[in-house]
């Protein structure tokens, strides 16, 4: 199986993203989508940084492979905000 996934920079609003291993995380992120079997798992870091964080609540069942650019475009579209 090959794994798949997206990446994108953001920056989100004030309340930065909720994390599972490190709660909140604030600043300039990169956000990956990762597709695996029949489930993407969101995931961010500090942009440059080595470690990754699953977003809290960003795994969701897929039914096809070709849905993951469709997460991940509403992904960064709810957790970009770098107007606030």
């Amino acid at each position: 199986m090959t794994e798949q996934s997206r990446t994108t920079d953001i920056v989100p609003g004030p309340g930065g993203v909720m994390t599972d291993e490190v709660g909140v995380v604030t600043g300039e992120l990169t956000l990956r989508s990762e597709l695996a079997g029949n489930e993407v798992t969101l995931r961010v870091q500090y942009r440059d940084a080595a470690e990754w964080y699953v977003v809290t609540g960003g795994k969701v069942p897929v039914a096809d492979p070709a849905d993951l650019e469709a997460v991940h475009t509403v992904a960064v579209s709810l957790l970009h905000r770098p107007e606030g």
